[in-house]
């Protein structure tokens, strides 16, 4: 309780100066009070700093908004306009279509930069193997979801990386990138008519090249 009250009257402030006209007060010895005296003092103490952090946050927050939303429209996260449409500038599209069957229109891309690239294709990859839990179990419709919303992410950047790689790893990525997308493209169309023993071998044939994946992506 003493360690309370001294505290108390470190925050006081001085005792001002008076005119010479004016009684001066008795100095402070001694301070005594009651428990449930000192347990209103603190609960004013605690709610009074309270609010005066509150005013504080209040004034860092509204004071640096404009700083926040400034600094969010360059850091390739922010979007302000229409949504941009992907496209790629390797030869990772089907030869026939000049596209994939399987990609999924209306996602937003957001510069993650290479490693951010390299990571994501590695985490989707790992995701997928375990997309064969959900197979033979009437659950088409949510494993081609699935597999559309992951295999469009790896396909566009693939796309990043490769640009991105050296002359002598432009090749093996690219190979890799179409073998995979390649058996993407006939796993989504067995998995699309619920064909249970094309989407089973299929998958069987997918797993290998995510694995190859994981490995050169590690």
């Amino acid at each position: 309780m003493a360690a309370h009250v001294n505290r108390l009257l470190e925050v006081l402030p001085a005792t001002p100066k008076l005119h010479k006209s004016a009684k001066p007060w008795r100095k402070l010895t001694t301070v005594s009070c009651s428990s449930k005296k000192l347990q209103q003092v603190q609960e004013a103490t605690i709610k009074t700093t309270r609010r005066m952090s509150m005013s504080f946050a209040s004034i860092a927050f509204f004071g640096t908004s404009g700083i926040g939303k400034s600094l969010a429209e360059d850091n390739g996260f922010w979007l302000d306009g229409p949504l941009p449409i992907p496209s790629v500038n390797n030869n990772i599209g089907n030869e026939e279509t000049g596209t994939r069957s399987f990609l999924k229109n209306g996602l937003y891309m957001a510069d993650i930069g290479t490693k951010g690239r390299q990571y994501r294709i590695y985490k989707y990859a790992f995701d997928l193997l375990a997309l064969g839990d959900l197979i033979g179990k009437d659950a088409f419709s949510y494993v081609r979801k699935y597999l559309r919303l992951k295999s469009t992410f790896m396909y566009y950047d693939f796309d990043k990386l490769i640009s991105a790689a050296s002359v002598n790893d432009k090749k093996p990525l690219t190979d890799l990138a179409n073998r995979l997308f390649d058996s993407f493209e006939k796993l989504e169309g067995a998995v699309k008519e619920h064909n249970l023993e094309q989407t089973e071998s299929y998958y069987q044939d997918t797993t290998g090249i995510l694995q190859e994946v994981m490995t050169r992506m590690a």
